[in-house]
C-alpha cells in the first residue's frame, strides 16, 4: 500500500467515525425540546457540510499522483483538524 493509499484510508476512517458521531447527536437532538432541537439540527447540517471538502480532497486525492501526496495531505490535515474542533465543539455545548 503506497503512503497515498494509507492517508487516505486513515482520513477516510477519521470522516466515517466522526459521521457515526454525529449520527449519535442526530439521535440526540431527537429527544430535545422543540427550540433546542432546531439549534441542534442547524448545527448538525453545519457539522455534515464541514464534511464535505474533506470527502471532496479525499476523492481528489486519490486521482492525484504520488508527488502531490504531501501537498493533499497538508490540506486534508487542516480541513479534518477544523471539522474535529467544530464537532467536539458542538458536542461540549450539547452537556
Amino acid at each position: 500500500m503506497s503512503k497515498r493509499d494509507e492517508y487516505v484510508a486513515k482520513l477516510k476512517q477519521t470522516v466515517d467515525e466522526l459521521n457515526e458521531k454525529i449520527s449519535v447527536l442526530e439521535v440526540k437532538a431527537n429527544h430535545a425540546q422543540t427550540e433546542a432541537k432546531a439549534e441542534i439540527e442547524k448545527q448538525i447540517s453545519s457539522l455534515k457540510e464541514q464534511a464535505k471538502p474533506l470527502t471532496d480532497k479525499l476523492d481528489h486525492w486519490k486521482e492525484a499522483s504520488e508527488e502531490k501526496t504531501d501537498e493533499y495531505l497538508k490540506e486534508a490535515k487542516k480541513i479534518r483538524d477544523a471539522f474535529v474542533h467544530s464537532y467536539n465543539y458542538f458536542k461540549s455545548q450539547l452537556k
